[in-house]
């Protein structure tokens, strides 16, 4: 990757890093560590790789995205605000009731949400049926699904990854954030997942595992996934729970809680001195 273009998307990613910060602090409640960690990406979807228009946010032939972890909105919302589908006023809007940007994405109100999530587990499913309809209508469009590694742990999630294996929804590319947190702790500890890779080696997926912290990687990943045909791609991103904040860094109490106004400025400050 080139560096010019590197440097792009790490200024981007920084700015996504910001406003997920300023939308948890602001709304005093929301989940900064795994919106932190799908960060990068975010925007590398946004910025490089998803076919979206925000004049025209309900084209049939754009690519869609699900963020099936939809308590991670603040990442959402901070890469549509970067990409214009709304403005960034919409900040102070954030979990509040007469606000558009609700804890969980919105389909019905929020401009460039494809899919109402947060009921954890729920999102693959309708990734594939996206998938499938695309088939269906002989469009080229792709979906993308971006699911946390707790999250696997729900049983719905290898329904739908053997729907997409018996479908060879090649169209398809779910992104598992492996940053190894959940809610409770350790994802090994709460109800292991592991050895993530084999499982969707097992139910037929093309398996990609990858730094998520690493646009060159990230970039190599979705490049691959694109050229697989016959079956769905999953790439397994290793990341860093509140990646960018050093006291949010691999720390699960960041799962779900709002920084105090001095944790809030050592967050901007550390940001901006990036």
């Amino acid at each position: 990757m080139e560096n010019s273009k590197k440097l792009f998307l790490e200024e981007k990613a920084n700015s996504i890093r910001k406003n997920i910060i300023n939308l948890v602090y602001k709304a005093g409640s929301g989940h900064p560590g795994g919106s932190l960690s799908i960060a990068d990406i975010i925007t590398y979807l946004y910025f490089e790789e998803l076919n979206v228009n925000p004049k025209n946010p309900q084209n049939p032939e754009r690519d869609r995205f699900v963020l099936s972890k939809g308590h991670c909105a603040p990442a959402l919302y901070s890469a549509l605000m970067e990409k214009e589908f709304f403005a960034k006023t919409n900040i102070e809007d954030f979990r509040q009731v007469n606000g558009i940007l609700q804890g969980h994405p919105d389909m019905k109100h929020i401009p460039g949400v494809d899919m109402t999530t947060g009921s954890l587990g729920q999102g693959l499913s309708a990734s594939v049926g996206m998938a499938i309809a695309g088939k269906l209508d002989n469009k080229n469009y792709r979906v993308y699904c971006v699911l946390g590694d707790g999250e696997i742990e729900e049983g719905q999630i290898w329904e739908a990854a053997m729907s997409a294996s018996h479908y060879k929804l090649d169209n398809l590319c779910a992104i598992v954030d492996n940053n190894n947190l959940q809610i409770d702790g350790e994802i090994g500890k709460v109800m292991s997942p592991y050895p993530i890779d084999k499982k969707f080696e097992s139910f037929g997926f093309n398996v990609i595992q990858i730094d998520g912290h690493n646009f060159d990687e990230i970039e190599e990943a979705l490049e691959n996934s694109k050229k697989c045909k016959g079956k769905p791609t999953v790439i397994i991103a290793k990341t860093i729970k509140g990646k960018g904040i050093s006291y949010m860094e691999d720390k699960a109490e960041w799962h779900g809680k709002a920084p105090n106004e001095e944790q809030y400025n050592i967050a901007i400050q550390e940001l901006e001195g990036k």
